[in-house]
């Protein structure tokens, strides 16, 4: 499958490396969702001007495997503002190690929710 990733700059880009295989030698999809979390997380961050925690990952789809040595790029785009919480839309992309080729792995929606320092919600928009 070939396809172009978002013209916009990734949030996270990084090189699968052995230690991130699981039993089989295919690279972790937990792994994977860590990193969507990061870089979705930092879109949170800058859009309540402060910390954010995770409270959800909806439709989380694996459409291709990621090999090590393959560039993995993390896409998000806010997509969803309330009085609390933020919806990030969040897209994992590689680029084969060899090859300018880009492939989408993986897709999800992740919740956040704005948080003071005491780990309370607060408003997003505070």
């Amino acid at each position: 499958m070939s396809a172009a990733p978002p013209s916009r700059e990734p949030v996270i880009r990084v090189v699968a490396m052995p230690k991130d295989t699981n039993s089989n030698g295919d690279i972790f999809g937990g792994w994977l969702m860590s990193l969507m979390d990061a870089g979705a997380g930092t879109i949170a961050m800058r859009a309540c001007k402060g910390r954010a925690a995770t409270v959800a990952m909806d439709g989380m789809h694996f459409l291709a495997p990621v090999a090590v040595g393959d560039e993995v790029s993390v896409y998000g785009e806010l997509v969803r503002v309330g009085r609390t919480s933020m919806t990030i839309a969040v897209e994992a992309w590689r680029r084969l190690r060899d090859e300018e080729i880009s492939e989408k792995v993986t897709e999800a929606n992740i919740t956040f929710v704005a948080i003071d320092d005491n780990g309370r919600p607060r408003p997003v928009s505070e």
